[in-house]
């Protein structure tokens, strides 16, 4: 059972965690690797470069969103495909994100942490939450 008086706050954290991470996660694409160098990563894993841009916006928006609190429950939901993708891209590397060409429980821990928080909400000083239409029809019956 949930501690009522301070899951709001233990949401909160776990919202600004996430979403912290979610930025930083974006950031590194961005001004460590650069867009043509996360492209060519992408191609050299036989993926499309033209994503590399897509990508990248959409880790950092949904970073943004997320931190916010704006929707951010839904925005978790969404980028779980992004770390899916990412986890495939890393997964034959072994475990430790520091290994050559990473591995895999980062991505794994940013998808389990947004499913979290996608099921537990954006708890406490959320700009814009709303509660999931589906858990609320389960908690009422």
């Amino acid at each position: 059972m949930a501690d009522l008086r301070t899951a709001a706050y233990g949401a909160l954290l776990l919202r600004l965690s996430l979403g912290t991470m979610w930025i930083s996660h974006a950031l590194l694409k961005l001004i460590v690797f650069t867009v043509p160098g996360f492209a060519g990563f992408l191609q050299s894993l036989g993926m499309p470069g033209f994503l590399a841009g897509p990508v990248i916006a959409a880790e950092l928006i949904g970073g943004v969103l997320i931190l916010t609190g704006f929707y951010g429950r839904y925005v978790s939901i969404l980028l779980i495909p992004v770390m899916l993708g990412a986890m495939s891209a890393h997964i034959g590397n072994g475990w430790v994100f520091s290994a050559p060409n990473g591995g895999w429980e980062y991505p794994l821990f940013l998808m389990m942490a947004s499913l979290a928080h996608g099921l537990i909400g954006d708890g406490a000083l959320a700009l814009r939450s709303h509660p999931l239409p589906v858990l609320g029809r389960l908690a009422t019956n």
